[in-house]
């Protein structure tokens, strides 16, 4: 064979696998089957260029979506890519449902593997599921719901024909909840537990006594964390006839005061510290996004202090933090970050804030005013 035919060919195979690609993010545009993502994963794993070009791809569309509006204090400095034709028309098509079952920032082969699990009949599973540092993973249950960790997280599934149980022992979780109104879905954090039947909702927990809840979608229960499956059923459906027979003038937080806890609602966050649960609030759509924006690789601020920014920053790193000057602590900051990306944090503040910084050992960092001396 010529080389030039051994170039068409090799052209011909690298489009083939575009196209299928392309035909496969046209399928999670508009939902897989299960037998679909077992189909899925089985062409990931037949050649490592077929999990490449998945991985490309999102790369782009991580690109045109998130990149290319980053601005403020963290700019990134790289610029959008360009796709070709026959590559934009499916990446454009696909639009988040590419992030929703695969992620962009931290997609890896691992990620994938994690259906393999969920990939059969069986209807009781114990499983545990952790991240490290920085790394992102998402992982689908057998009913369809899905779940994406973040940093540093660890959850523990118990899943049977009577209850879909989860215990978020550590880190940040999203979950987004398949229907199953006979099985109500139940996130254990300390001693809370966080119930819906078809919900989109964040849990992040900060220590044993510390969580955030954000709602996108649907309800969610807060009760204690010893209550069963039966008890919390009976609440969701006495806090449904409450609603249904309500009448007259309440406030929206007191027609969702049950007995039992406090139901959720979408557009609304609730915070426990000390195992109590501070009155819910709704928030904006900026404030859900900049909570959540780490599921898209990236960190936003929005007038933080500098030392709280870098707390939130260090969940994504093994970087530590250390600031000589109480000024620059309280310094306000906001924007776009990605997270991980350390060099660019400190550019940025050294050329926003004439912050001068020094690594040491262990990946720990100094900072301080650019006139003063580490």
């Amino acid at each position: 064979m010529s080389n030039v035919s051994q170039i068409n060919s090799q052209r011909h195979a690298k489009e083939q696998i575009q196209e299928q690609a392309c035909l496969w993010i046209s399928r999670i545009d508009r939902g897989l089957t299960l037998s679909e993502r077992q189909g899925l994963v089985a062409w990931c794993n037949q050649e490592n260029d077929h999990h490449k070009t998945l991985l490309a791809m999102a790369s782009h569309w991580d690109d045109l979506s998130v990149l290319s509006e980053l601005r403020g204090l963290f700019p990134l400095e790289k610029s959008p890519k360009k796709l070709n034709a026959k590559l934009s028309a499916y990446a454009m098509a696909a639009s988040l449902a590419l992030f929703s079952l695969l992620g962009a920032s931290y997609l890896n082969q691992n990620s994938l593997s994690l259906y393999l699990p969920f990939i059969n009949n069986t209807q009781e599973i114990t499983q545990v599921f952790e991240t490290s540092v920085g790394q992102q993973t998402r992982f689908v249950m057998p009913d369809g719901s899905n779940i994406q960790l973040n940093t540093n997280s660890l959850v523990t599934i118990d899943f049977n024909n009577e209850h879909r149980k989860l215990t978020l022992v550590r880190g940040e979780a999203h979950f987004d909840v398949a229907k199953d109104k006979d099985r109500p879905f139940t996130v254990i954090v300390g001693e809370k537990s966080f119930t819906a039947l078809g919900t989109i909702f964040n849990v992040q927990k900060k220590n044993d006594n510390t969580m955030e809840l954000v709602v996108t979608e649907g309800k969610v229960l807060i009760a204690k964390a010893l209550e069963s499956t039966a008890q919390l059923k009976a609440s969701l459906n006495n806090y449904a006839n409450n609603q249904s027979s309500l009448r007259g003038e309440y406030s929206l937080r007191d027609e969702n005061i049950i007995p039992s806890g406090v139901v959720v609602t979408v557009g609304e966050k609730a915070v426990i510290a000390d195992n109590q649960t501070s009155p819910v609030k709704k928030v904006s759509d900026e404030q859900v996004e900049r909570d959540l924006a780490w599921q898209q690789g990236m960190l936003i601020f929005d007038g933080e202090p500098l030392e709280k920014a870098l707390a939130e920053v260090s969940r994504y790193t093994n970087s530590t933090f250390e600031i000589k000057d109480n000024h620059i602590a309280k310094l306000k900051v906001a924007g776009y970050f990605k997270a991980g990306d350390i060099d660019g944090l400190l550019a940025s503040l050294s050329s926003n804030f004439n912050i001068s910084y020094q690594k040491k050992s262990n990946n720990h960092i100094i900072l301080a005013l650019a006139k003063a001396d580490l």
